[in-house]
């Protein structure tokens, strides 16, 4: 997913830097006001980064110019949202760039695009709705983080395919570059899904009053899911 630096020809690479933005600067807001009222969930959030810094530096080569890996990002997006998600993203791809020469600096706005803000979005509104429809909560917690995983290496795919169209052009570039990650992708996204719905299950016996506090769950649900595993 990460795409290295120097790779997206100008105005790609500027682009995805402006469409990126506005989400970041949202979440940063959304981050501070977080932290100012419920600073209890603060070794959570610590807990989201570390997932996506660890997943995501996980790299398997997939081919010239990217990589396959987890992101992580799906335990971030269910508790806080797609937009604290994207800093944090952004946090852990400027560390990756800067220091391991993981992904790249012009590519930074693309990688974030498609990692901290793409995947979050899905993970967010499939928990969303399978919450609302009364779905298992660790069904829907792994079928969030899995297709985060997934939509992550959609959007990658969907960038180079704009960047690089080839003699194919847009659908059939995008056809290569997805079929070329979806043999790594796929398995990894439904690991990734089965370690993120195992970490909620253990924060929900953890800590179930942040889960709480942050609107995720009532409380009569957890509950229910503590007397089902007892």
């Amino acid at each position: 997913m990460h795409i290295m630096e120097g790779f997206l020809p100008s105005p790609w690479w500027e682009i995805w830097f402006l469409v990126s933005l506005p989400f970041i600067v949202f979440g940063v807001y959304q981050l501070n006001r977080l932290v100012k009222e419920r600073r209890e969930t603060l070794p959570l959030l610590a807990v989201a980064g570390a997932f996506v810094f660890v997943l995501s530096s996980l790299k398997l080569p997939s081919f010239t110019g990217s990589c396959s890996h987890p992101t992580g990002t799906g335990l971030g997006a269910v508790l806080f949202g797609p937009c604290i998600t994207g800093v944090l993203g952004l946090i852990v791809l400027v560390f990756q760039a800067v220091f391991l020469a993981h992904g790249g600096i012009t590519t930074l706005g693309a990688n974030v695009f498609s990692m901290g803000i793409a995947g979050p979005v899905v993970a967010w509104l499939v928990y969303k709705a399978g919450t609302r429809a009364g779905a298992n909560t660790y069904a829907t917690v792994f079928a969030a983080a899995a297709l985060a995983d997934l939509f992550t290496y959609v959007v990658t795919s969907v960038q180079l395919a704009l960047a690089f169209p080839g003699t194919t052009g847009f659908v059939g570039a995008f056809t290569a570059f997805a079929a070329i990650f979806a043999v790594t992708q796929v398995p990894l996204a439904i690991i990734e899904g089965a370690i993120i719905a195992l970490v909620f299950k253990y924060i929900v016996h953890l800590k179930p009053e942040i889960l709480i506090r942050l609107n995720l769950l009532p409380e009569s649900t957890i509950q229910k899911l503590k007397e089902a595993a007892a």
